[in-house]
């Protein structure tokens, strides 16, 4: 599950616990909740920052959940997907800015989940970041594929997910896929504190910034359920 905390002006989202963080609808739901709490308060807080207990930010999807019970896997495979969507969507919409602290190991869909946030430091002692479709053999359908066209880079997307590369930090900084790198959890979330205040300090529109993020990233906005599109509030400053 989750946990939510707020300092110094910025929300935390904690993956708790010393599990691998799938996701399957219970976890999901209790995300997105905390998800839709931030938005409501977007104008209490500089940044959203989510991280991670445990060496794993998020293992991706709970398949056991959905062979939990072979009579219905194919609409629970229907149902968890149609969840992660929401998942993604819900982070996509947050008014404010969104960093991935990532201090373990983010896989599949916990590596998507992470691309879905403006931001993405990791810790370099531990954890590496692994888009294992090609290997498990699962298809990524149009809606999650959009956000990883809109956030891995043309000369790295092939090995991404079609070469299955685990990437170290060192190699996810190089290759662009993490902003920045730090030497362990504290410092990876300290960092990513210092850059969420700095922010707050801009005293950003928190529309306008939502508008900014869907017109940076049309493919999601077109692909995604996103219910907080609309016209760009910037027509007052042209």
């Amino acid at each position: 599950m989750c946990s939510l905390q707020k300092r110094d002006g910025v929300f935390i989202l904690i993956l708790s616990g010393e599990g691998e963080h799938r996701f399957n609808p219970s976890s999901i739901d209790s995300i997105v909740s905390a998800l839709a709490h931030v938005n409501e308060n977007a104008h209490l807080a500089s940044a959203l920052i989510t991280t991670n207990d445990g060496k794993f930010f998020s293992n991706g999807l709970d398949l056991q959940w959905v062979s939990e019970f072979s009579s219905s896997r194919e609409n629970r495979s229907q149902i968890l997907g149609l969840k992660y969507v929401q998942l993604l969507t819900a982070v996509m919409e947050l008014k404010l800015p969104s960093i991935a602290a990532v201090c373990g190991h983010a896989a599949a869909g916990g590596f998507i989940f992470a691309l879905a946030h403006d931001y993405r430091f990791m810790r370099k002692d531990r954890g590496f970041l692994y888009m294992s479709e090609v290997d498990v053999g699962m298809v990524i359908p149009p809606g999650v594929m959009s956000i990883i066209r809109s956030k891995v880079d043309s000369c790295h997307i092939t090995e991404v997910l079609l070469g299955g590369r685990k990437y170290t930090a060192a190699m996810a900084f190089k290759a662009g896929l993490v902003d920045s790198v730090h030497d362990n959890s504290a410092e990876t979330l300290k960092a990513a504190m210092d850059a969420a205040v700095k922010m707050g300090k801009r005293n950003w529109n928190k529309e306008t910034y939502l508008q900014l993020r869907f017109s940076l990233f049309p493919e999601p906005m077109e692909k995604l359920p996103l219910r907080l599109k609309g016209p760009s509030s910037l027509r007052s400053s042209l």
